[in-house]
């Protein structure tokens, strides 16, 4: 008798179905082929345990399981349910008439229990799609895809409420209302802007940053709140839309990182890995490629502290993805795309005591280790960022006095009245959200000076020697800062506010 069951494999951060055709015959042998890796291969032994906790055995006969398409790699533990009811309804065991309504995925332990598994939400996405009554999972990953309507989601504790379920006892399936629980989240992130003492400076060019979803690098001494201002950057983002919120999920899902109990993510990423993260981790990749921390960061913040501590071939490969917010990782015989829309947020010492410019503890570096120290950080990747910040020094008054600063909500109101403005202009815009965002096009038509601005830059490029991108993304930053203002057209004040969120661009480092 050959009877199908049906799993799903993830693709980059979407599904794809699977088909497992079991065959039980006269004989006596173990057959699993369509490509399974290893973690797969070894199901036989888990089923075997955990049938065997509830009477039930895998029978002594010919087993012949395949798995469709046969040309696609199969990985990870998650198929032990779909084969083990497969199994079961060949040797006649479970009721095989609804096999064929259902996606059904899960690890098995050896007593029977099922363990979460990862990527329950694109799963369960596929599953609706390609027209499926429902999907069982194992009762961890349930509320998180029963985030997708119109399809029934059944959580289950162990494999015997599935072969109940198929033999006629019914299980509750699981409700989540995604809008009503994306609307009940409260927008907390445990930190506030208001927290931070003096910075004023910091704090503006951050807004601005936020309104226009640019690029940062804090250039300061250590202790001055490179650190504290950057892990406060989410609290000022906009909330996340339902559709941002799905799509973060899903990119955390699949890497196995959603919190316990958090069907759907509410609050903007932030990802701060050490500097001794490598390449792969940092943009993706492996032998069974996953997203990286800047697919993590997807629609929130990516912190690199001591940025010049982190090897230069890691800074290297986030050209690609700072430009393109997507990155490809290609295999032998697979190519898979990552969101990776973030805002970069860098932080870095002046010179490597940290000391430079300190307008009280004198630099013990010499010039030419201050220039070495800075050119660690290459011209292109430079080019990427869109502004550069140096946090002063706090005063004692000022770090001894009580916090009086904007808190997080006023200043976000701010960035959201900014945003819309943004919103209405890319209304008829696929995939432009926000200033930072905007094509050679839209430059072009949103962002050109008038004749007072254009004196203006033209001076600015011959004195700082800019390059054609830092003049691209000088002219963003001045249109934020314009709508920030509430005006149309972009004025010198902005332009000469803008200008000076260039630090970087000058050669005086170390002079």
């Amino acid at each position: 008798m050959i009877v199908k069951t049906f799993g799903s494999c993830i693709y980059g951060i979407s599904a794809i179905t699977i088909t497992v055709e079991v065959s039980v015959e006269v004989g006596v042998n173990f057959f699993l082929v369509g490509l399974p890796d290893s973690a797969v291969k070894e199901s036989q032994q888990r089923i075997a345990s955990a049938l065997g906790c509830y009477g039930y055995r895998i029978p002594g006969k010919r087993i012949i399981i395949n798995m469709a398409p046969a040309d696609l790699r199969k990985e990870g533990s998650a198929y032990d349910l779909t084969i083990a009811i497969g199994i079961l309804a060949a040797s006649g065991k479970v009721n095989a008439d609804a096999l064929g309504r259902f996606i059904i995925m899960g690890e098995l332990s050896l007593d029977g229990e099922l363990k979460p598994i990862r990527g329950a939400l694109p799963i369960t996405i596929e599953a609706k799609k390609r027209g499926f009554k429902g999907i069982i999972l194992p009762n961890a990953n349930a509320p998180e895809a029963a985030v997708v309507d119109g399809i029934d989601v059944y959580g289950a504790h162990t494999i015997k409420e599935v072969i109940d379920f198929f033999n006629g006892t019914p299980l509750e399936p699981v409700n989540v209302n995604a809008m009503d629980y994306f609307r009940k989240m409260e927008y907390a992130y445990g930190m506030d802007f208001s927290e931070v003492r003096g910075q004023e400076n910091a704090k503006r060019a951050l807004e601005i940053a936020a309104a226009g979803g640019h690029n940062v690098i804090m250039i300061g001494s250590p202790g001055s709140g490179k650190t504290m201002l950057a892990k406060r950057m989410p609290t000022i983002l906009p909330p996340l839309t339902l559709e941002e919120a799905l799509e973060t999920t899903k990119i955390h899902s699949v890497s196995g990182k959603l919190p316990r109990n958090v069907p759907l993510m509410t609050t903007r990423p932030f990802r701060a890995p050490h500097h001794t993260i490598s390449d792969v981790a940092l943009v993706g990749g492996g032998s069974n490629p996953m997203p990286g921390e800047i697919s993590l960061a997807h629609h929130g913040v990516l912190f690199l502290d001591e940025l010049p501590e982190f090897k230069r071939s890691v800074l290297e490969v986030l050209r690609q993805p700072l430009e393109d917010r997507c990155v490809t990782i290609s295999r032998a015989k697979m190519s898979v795309d990552y969101p990776a829309s973030f805002m970069f947020i860098a932080a870095m010492n002046p010179c490597p005591c940290g000391y430079y410019g300190h307008p009280e503890k004198k630099c013990t570096c010499r010039p030419d280790s201050i220039r070495q120290y800075m050119n660690k950080i290459s011209g292109p990747l430079l080019d990427r960022i869109d502004m550069h910040i140096c946090p002063y020094p706090i005063r004692q008054d000022e770090l001894m006095g009580k916090a009086t600063g904007e808190s997080s909500a006023q200043i976000r109101e701010r960035v959201e009245a900014a945003r819309r403005i943004q919103a209405r202009r890319f209304a008829l815009e696929h995939g432009v959200y926000c200033n930072a965002q905007m094509n050679a096009k839209q430059f072009e038509q949103y962002c050109m000076p008038d004749a007072a601005g254009n004196r203006l830059l033209k001076m600015a490029m011959e004195k700082l020697g800019l390059s054609a991108r830092a003049y691209t993304r000088i002219l963003k930053v001045a249109r934020t800062i314009a709508d920030l203002d509430g005006k149309e057209r972009i004025g010198v004040e902005h332009l000469s506010e803008a200008i000076n969120y260039r630090s970087l661009d000058r050669d005086n480092w170390g002079k």
